[in-house]
């Protein structure tokens, strides 16, 4: 009763104590000065890589269909980091394009900070009437995702702010092009860094950039 609950939220207190000595060590590694190591700053900035880890990632994992396992060679350094080619002009919903493309192209681990997606015009510009919704690869702008599927538009926002990224389920990805790798790592068939695979209770969650999936259709 009491005792478990005691022990449960001292573990959940050293697993945050190690969260923060590692995301305050690498972002010190990184250069960065303007970084709290605060919870709130710790949960805004962490890398999806670290929080799989500490919360239950799978190392070396194979994960089962519908998901399409890929491998290290879709990452090999390219022309521009891990892509042929930069990310595009004028991502959709205003994402930011520098931040995308080093995101994108030249990151295996970190991501856009943690609600960094309702910061954009997504949800001024999309909405229930918007129906399902296409996320295309900001590098080639090839399709993804499409969200929300088997859920209503409010369960893919509520899930998404929940998380503080886009999150996506099995029958939301494009697996013509979309490869989890063993670590978990999302990426794109053309070398973009997409996310995290973070499963939870409900199946398999694709923990999502929005500025990785912010492409404009390719005819």
């Amino acid at each position: 009763g009491s005792r478990n609950h005691r022990e449960e939220k001292l573990g959940a207190e050293r697993l945050l104590r190690l969260l923060m000595r590692r995301v305050l060590f690498a972002h010190l590694a990184l250069g960065t000065t303007a970084f709290s190591a605060t919870r709130a700053g710790v949960l805004r900035l962490a890398p999806t890589a670290v929080l799989g880890n500490l919360m239950g990632g799978s190392q070396g994992a194979k994960f089962p269909p519908p998901v399409v396992m890929g491998d290290e060679s879709l990452m090999k350094p390219k022309a521009h980091g891990t892509s042929e080619t930069p990310v595009q002009e004028n991502l959709r919903w205003a994402c930011d394009g520098r931040t995308a493309d080093r995101i994108c192209n030249f990151n295996r681990h970190y991501a856009e900070y943690a609600g960094y997606w309702e910061s954009t015009s997504f949800l001024k510009d999309e909405g229930p009437a918007s129906g399902e919704i296409d996320f295309y690869d900001s590098n080639s702008g090839k399709p993804l995702f499409t969200a929300p599927k088997d859920r209503s538009w409010e369960d893919f926002v509520r899930e998404s702010k929940s998380h503080g990224w886009p999150s996506f389920r099995d029958s939301e990805v494009n697996w013509d092009y979309v490869r989890v790798l063993p670590d978990g790592e999302c990426v794109s068939v053309d070398g973009t860094h997409l996310g995290h695979n973070l499963p939870d209770s409900k199946g398999n969650r694709y923990c999502i950039n929005l500025v990785s999936v912010a492409g404009n259709k390719v005819e």
